[in-house]
């Protein structure tokens, strides 16, 4: 697919069009493209765009719900081509969005990716409690945790996540993993966090890497 294809899924992420978007990954595929470069060149370039304009104050949450409903049409198009088969997964991973944020854009991509590199998700949605984290955790044997925040008054549930595994006594066995639009490495470092990539297929690469 020429240059062209890709500014036209681009701008039909950015926009909102669904059924564009359906249209355009299906005939990708059908037309023999990797879905690793839809994805990268098209649905994941999209959202950063609209990830820099939210940034900048050019969109606001209306317009980033809108791209995310047309990125996740993308993605159930292409989740099929991404995942990996029956293979033992590399290790499971707790994932959800913290408490008073409703928002997934970011868990969602974080989540394929890591299935795609042969891990296995339990996602437990957004908003998303503490102690929820931690029975989990509890519950699957997991050793690792990824929390996602879209809001900035949301990003305190991070540390109340972190206390709440260090309360019950199971800090030291899970890497603690952070993301978000309005996440950063310093932010990170401050919470204790062990991991913390700006996109999704550096931080899947780095797991992959820390657990090797």
């Amino acid at each position: 697919m020429d240059q062209a294809f890709y500014e036209e899924l681009i701008l039909s992420v950015t926009r909102g069009k669904v059924k564009d978007v359906d249209r355009l990954c299906r005939e990708a595929l059908e037309n023999g493209v990797s879905a690793f470069k839809i994805l990268d060149d098209g649905l994941l370039a999209a959202m950063q765009i609209v990830a820099e304009r939210w940034k900048n104050g050019t969109v606001f949450i209306p317009e980033v719900l809108i791209a995310a409903r047309a990125l996740n049409v993308g993605l159930a198009i292409l989740e099929p081509y991404l995942v990996l088969g029956n293979q033992k997964p590399k290790a499971k991973v707790v994932l959800g969005t913290v408490k008073d944020d409703l928002h997934d854009i970011g868990k969602n991509i974080v989540g394929l990716m890591l299935k795609s590199h042969g891990f296995e998700c339990i996602d437990l949605g957004v908003d998303v409690a503490p102690a929820k984290f931690v029975e989990a955790v509890k519950e699957s044997g997991a050793k690792v945790v990824c929390m996602s925040a879209l809001l900035t008054t949301s990003m305190i549930h991070f540390t109340e996540v972190v206390q709440a595994f260090k309360e019950a006594g199971l800090r030291d066995s899970v890497l603690i993993c952070v993301g978000g639009a309005p996440v950063t490495a310093t932010f990170a470092s401050q919470i204790e966090a062990d991991i913390f990539e700006p996109d999704a297929v550096t931080f899947a690469e780095h797991l992959e890497r820390r657990l090797a």
